[in-house]
């Protein structure tokens, strides 16, 4: 697969999933409790999810770092148009263009980390753009087993399960929490997979989807006690 069908193919997943805000919301409500001071949001893309992991307040300043410069302008896009806040600050560049000093206080990794070969070179690194306390906040997709042609096509080396996102984490980060999210959207995933096969969701499926199943999840990952699901979500910080 060439590069041209890869930022195609991601372009087209970036616009299926522009809406998604059932889902967005959901999985922002849980993280939002952990995400404040001076934030950076690795690999933010369009800034599609920043307004909905990004707290009313104990804020001190959020940065978007994205190396493609075309979804960077995006954002700053976004940031004229008032559909994001003026005082967000952007960088063109991965985690390895940070300054030496650079120092925040959360780090997110929003569908994000799956895309990296190297996932635990790449939290080593931005654990050391950790503030004391600071922490790392990953939400990725789960289950290798439910790995298809579309996350192949949207350049995704692996989905992971607890076991596989705790491996990639290094010394000098606790845990604090580690749990799934969209029970029910796992079964349909299952489904998919075993009946179906498609390669790519259409957006009518993503429609029902974010309508309909993720709001069944709501009610259904509690009550399992967020043991399983088709999302990992794992909080961090740094050791004292």
């Amino acid at each position: 697969m060439n590069d041209t069908q890869d930022f195609q193919n991601f372009s087209e997943v970036l616009e299926l999933f522009a809406d998604g805000a059932t889902w967005k919301t959901y999985f922002g409500r849980h993280i939002k409790p952990y995400v404040g001071g001076h934030v950076l949001e690795v690999g933010a893309g369009v800034a599609g999810t920043t307004a909905y992991v990004r707290p009313e307040n104990n804020i001190t300043s959020w940065t978007c770092l994205e190396p493609d410069g075309d979804m960077a302008r995006m954002i700053e896009d976004k940031k004229v148009s008032g559909e994001l806040q003026k005082d967000i600050g952007v960088l063109i560049c991965d985690i390895n263009g940070l300054e030496s000093d650079d120092r925040y206080d959360s780090i997110l990794y929003i569908d994000v980390l799956e895309h990296i070969d190297d996932d635990r070179g790449e939290i080593q690194i931005a654990m050391q753009h950790l503030a004391p306390g600071g922490r790392i906040i990953i939400v990725s997709p789960a289950h290798n087993w439910l790995y298809t042609p579309f996350d192949k096509a949207v350049g995704h080396f692996r989905r992971y399960n607890k076991q596989s996102l705790r491996r990639a984490i290094p010394e000098g980060l606790k845990e604090e929490r580690v749990f799934y999210l969209d029970s029910v959207g796992l079964l349909a995933s299952l489904a998919n997979r075993l009946f179906l096969k498609q390669s790519m969701p259409t957006k009518g499926q993503l429609n029902i989807w974010d309508n309909f199943l993720v709001p069944m999840s709501k009610i259904a990952d509690p009550l399992l006690g967020y043991f399983i699901g088709k999302q990992i979500v794992g909080i961090w910080h740094i050791r004292d």
